[in-house]
């Protein structure tokens, strides 16, 4: 429930300059800041804060556990897709609570669930209302992308020239996974529809969710990009995660993958493109000059194996860049802001050059992936009028090993600030998170029970378990092969 309240911080990143100023008091009214007041000589009681936007995870999936759990930790994204077949189906609010509940307790406001792991227990418009239900029991902003396919579901291209390098029964295993034809496209963008009327609300913007261009064939994406024009929905959608995704798009597209995107009106300021890992400077151009947003997702590309996204390029060239978590950050606990810092550290530039300064990575992280995700750009600062979506830190543990006077907070963000340095998180003036605690569920339960659930599963995916090795041999080989796709 939303009520009138009132912030004492020590310091704070305010308004769309992220400049430092302190001590303010923060006044939240109606899930709105409604003001934001100096404090001459008043003295801050209690806890010593420090205010920024609730960061925002512009693209994931809401995947239930660590993928290293079951195995999958380390393998590049061709083999890793496949191993997540290996986690029975369970409970959708469930899965969606635990992960909303871990991206809360990171510190994020705002996040991307990519629906492409569907469970099945119901009706996809009762388990995208079940996803919503969870977000709203938590209290955190999500876009919900509905997943849409209908080709290459091992490799890009012909499944049977990989099961050719099989040996039974793995080949046979396999087969029989993959070989459920896709719906129509009608039927594929009519899910879109029933999703939103059943899950859409104030919290939760349902967009659509191609996949990726190697996953959807031109007449999927047509009629998506039809849709969206038509009625104003945004798009989500993964773009050039890895070199043969790259080698894959330039043998389909010998005028470019992106250009035909724009061909077909998909690129747009409605779309966001998931990772751009492999992008080049002519495409970067035509997704800025389109208002396209990148979220780009640096403990995830480096976790597996698909590169170090080229952020510093797309910032020059004029892109609106977001920061993604994809739910593989660099310790896999959806900590928002060390992957902030991670893709800081990555870009900002070696030695004395300076590529992309601070204001503009907390920009990144804060603010350009607002749209991307609650389909508004509103947000992401700390000013008057603005969504009262809020991460208040620990200061005095951020800066407790202070030496000199004169440390910024901001510095100290970049240099060390992580999920245990969060005394709350905010949402539209409710209280998400506080002291390491979601508010709104209880967190660990939920934790306990899922993972009891998926121990018990488990085991009737032995032949898959069994499986894998064979097509992770047959992958190295078809990949290694040239042209690799």
């Amino acid at each position: 429930m939303m009520t009138s309240r009132s912030i004492a911080c020590a310091s704070l990143l305010e308004g769309a300059g992220y400049d430092v100023r302190g001590p303010r008091r923060i006044r939240l009214d109606g899930g709105r800041i409604g003001a934001i007041e100096e404090m001459g000589g008043e003295t801050v009681e209690g806890d010593a804060l420090f205010a920024l936007p609730a960061l925002v995870n512009a693209h994931d999936h809401g995947r239930p556990v660590r993928s290293s759990s079951f195995g999958a930790g380390g393998k590049p994204l061709e083999l890793w897709l496949q191993y997540l077949a290996l986690l029975p189906a369970v409970d959708p609010y469930l899965a969606a609570a635990s992960s909303l509940g871990r991206g809360a307790l990171g510190g994020a406001g705002a996040v991307m669930v990519h629906h492409t792991r569907v469970q099945g227990l119901t009706s996809f418009p009762e388990e995208a209302a079940e996803v919503a239900r969870a977000a709203r029991d938590i209290g955190v902003r999500i876009g919900f992308a509905v997943a849409l396919k209908d080709r290459n579901p091992l490799v890009y291209g012909p499944t049977d020239d990989l099961l050719a390098l099989m040996p039974e029964p793995a080949r046979s295993e396999i087969a029989r996974r993959t070989a459920k034809p896709p719906l129509p496209v009608a039927d594929q963008l009519r899910l879109v529809e029933e999703a939103a009327d059943a899950a859409a609300g104030d919290l939760v913007d349902v967009q659509f969710g191609p996949t990726g261009v190697q996953w959807c064939s031109p007449e999927l994406l047509q009629a998506i990009a039809e849709a969206s024009a038509l009625s104003g929905r945004r798009v989500h959608m993964h773009c050039l995660e890895t070199r043969y995704q790259r080698d894959w798009a330039d043998r389909h597209f010998p005028n470019g993958m992106i250009r035909f995107l724009k061909e077909i009106g998909l690129l747009s300021p409605r779309l966001t493109l998931a990772h751009c890992t492999w992008a080049r400077p002519d495409e970067l151009d035509l997704i800025a000059e389109a208002g396209t947003t990148i979220a780009v997702n640096s403990g995830s590309n480096l976790g597996i194996r698909s590169g170090i996204a080229p952020v510093a390029e797309m910032v020059a060239r004029g892109c609106k860049v977001a920061l993604g978590l994809d739910g593989l950050t660099l310790n896999e606990d959806d900590d928002a802001l060390c992957e902030m810092r991670l893709t800081n550290a990555l870009h900002r530039g070696w030695g004395f050059d300076s590529a992309i300064d601070e204001k503009r990575m907390l920009r990144i992280a804060l603010a350009e992936g607002r749209a991307a995700v609650t389909g508004s750009a509103d947000g992401g600062v700390i000013r008057q009028g603005e969504p009262a979506d809020l991460l208040l830190l620990d200061a005095d543990a951020l800066d407790g090993d202070r030496l000199v006077p004169d440390l910024s907070p901001a510095d100290l963000l970049f240099a060390r600030a992580g999920a245990g340095h969060i005394a709350e998180l905010i949402v539209a003036g409710r209280t998400v998170v506080r002291r390491g605690r979601v508010t709104g569920i209880d967190h660990d339960a939920v934790q306990a029970e899922l993972l009891a659930r998926f121990r018990h599963g488990i085991a009737e995916n032995a032949s898959l378990r069994a499986a894998l090795p064979e097509l992770a041999r047959a992958m190295e080989r078809h990949f290694s092969a040239a042209p690799c796709c």
